[in-house]
């Protein structure tokens, strides 16, 4: 099985005092474990990263240990996805085309690495933003 993890249950597995991390730490478990074909798109690292560093947690996660984290549990496991030019440009266009604004492109670049990866599953903790963004694989997202 090839499963995608988004950034909502990467930053909920890794941040114990997160509200979903019961739910979402097993599938982080499972996959550094190489229980299936761990992908991320390449966009949530960045994403990943940014929302660590931010989170409203006390203590504060400083830089170094995000980095620490982003490279421990996503870069020495899984299969980061990359998109092309024409993938962005694509994207946006059916956003365009279909009134979609916001910050749902986002979602719809992980859709696409989805999309592009053959992942047999999107796993997130926002199914319902997928919905709007990637109708034709709404019978991938997972919900831990």
């Amino acid at each position: 099985m090839k499963a995608l993890l988004d950034t909502s249950v990467l930053v909920a597995a890794m941040v114990e005092a997160h509200a979903q991390h019961r739910r979402a730490q097993p599938w982080l478990r499972r996959a550094t474990a190489g229980q299936f074909d761990f992908l991320v798109a390449a966009h949530t690292l960045a994403e990943l990263y940014a929302v660590l560093t931010a989170l409203p947690v006390s203590p504060r996660i400083s830089p170094s240990t995000a980095g620490r984290l982003v490279q421990d549990n996503v870069l020495a496991h899984a299969t980061i996805v990359s998109l092309t030019a024409t993938d962005y440009a694509s994207v946006i266009r059916g956003l365009a085309e279909h009134g979609v604004s916001g910050g749902a492109v986002y979602d719809a670049l992980i859709a696409k690495a989805a999309e592009k990866s053959a992942a047999d599953k999107l796993v997130t903790l926002n199914a319902e933003d997928f919905h709007r963004v990637w109708p034709s694989g709404v019978s991938k997202l997972t919900v831990p």
